[in-house]
């Protein structure tokens, strides 16, 4: 059976074509893309603006012309923060259905959870050690606590950067005044992953989606290029000195410049900064000692439970 997946996040709307077979495993075909910014100039007074719903439109037909060209049995779109918490998503999803004729769930942040843990125990292996796992988004930030026995703790968190930029829209370059008064607010909203921090004491992070994705490409441009093994790789071992050197880097960084650097996306330029502020921060806070990257998140975490149901 061959499935197409439509994850319609906040900055980016994601497509993943699969074949699965009989032993519930499946092979990637195809992997699109298309970048939104959804919650561009709404995301907190809970709006999808008039430009970003066109955005969104124009990226659903692209990723359904993609999807033509394999022959797919079903597909199936999700939907997440930057359309469920905006007062105009549920128009933008009938918009959707009616233009296209294609059904679109609409899931919460304990569901987002689930899907990213699914994902991510499929790129990378767990052991007993407890784990914290990151999906950095642009309309929320979810916090996963697993280990081999299963996911342990979960909790969805409105803070992803599209709002921290709507929030602070900080200066080019960012100031040390806002970098600390940007900490200040991410350290007031996180109590509750404190105390389950307290209780679980993970001490390794995963990271995936868009955030620790462009991590990846950035530090391995800088490194030189990648082998092809490591290139088709699921997950990737990022060394914190490297990261520590790259969020510097990001912190002194023009807009300007950041268009020019090897690795990052366009539809990251404006918010890399702030997330490289919320993963910095979330490392020395918790005294994380190792940082790996996944590759699967959401779609493949849906694929897993479609699978598996």
């Amino acid at each position: 059976m061959r499935l197409a997946i439509i994850d319609m996040g906040t900055n980016t709307f994601n497509l993943l074509i699969v074949e699965t077979s009989e032993d519930k495993q499946f092979k990637i075909l195809f992997k699109g893309k298309a970048g939104v910014k959804l919650g561009k100039g709404g995301i907190n007074s809970s709006i999808i603006t008039p430009e970003a719903f066109d955005r969104g439109i124009k990226a659903i037909e692209k990723h359904i012309s993609d999807i033509e060209k394999f022959n797919v049995d079903k597909i199936i779109a999700t939907a997440t923060s930057g359309i469920r918490s905006t007062d105009n998503g549920q128009e933008f999803v009938e918009t959707i259905e009616n233009k296209f004729k294609l059904k679109v769930k609409i899931i919460s942040g304990d569901e987002e959870a689930d899907l990213i843990y699914r994902g991510v125990k499929q790129a990378i292996k767990f052991n007993n050690e407890n784990t914290l796992i990151l999906d950095i988004g642009g309309g929320s930030n979810e916090f996963i606590i697993a280990n081999n026995n299963g996911l342990l703790w979960k909790h969805s968190f409105n803070l992803g950067i599209a709002r921290l930029l709507d929030k602070f829209n900080p200066s080019d370059p960012i100031t040390t005044e806002e970098i600390k008064k940007a900490e200040e607010y991410i350290d007031s909203e996180l109590r509750v992953l404190y105390d389950a921090i307290k209780t679980y004491q993970p001490k390794r992070l995963i990271g995936c989606s868009g955030t620790f994705n462009s991590f990846r490409s950035i530090i391995i441009a800088k490194n030189g290029g990648i082998s092809k093994e490591i290139k088709n790789s699921n997950s990737y071992p990022i060394n914190l000195k490297d990261y520590a050197l790259l969020h510097q880097e990001l912190l002194n960084s023009t807009l300007e410049e950041r268009k020019n650097m090897k690795g990052l996306e366009p539809v990251r330029i404006e918010m890399i900064v702030l997330a490289s502020i919320f993963v910095n921060f979330i490392i020395n806070k918790l005294n994380v000692d190792s940082l790996t990257q996944s590759a699967f998140a959401i779609k493949e975490g849906l694929v897993n439970k479609i699978l598996n149901s």
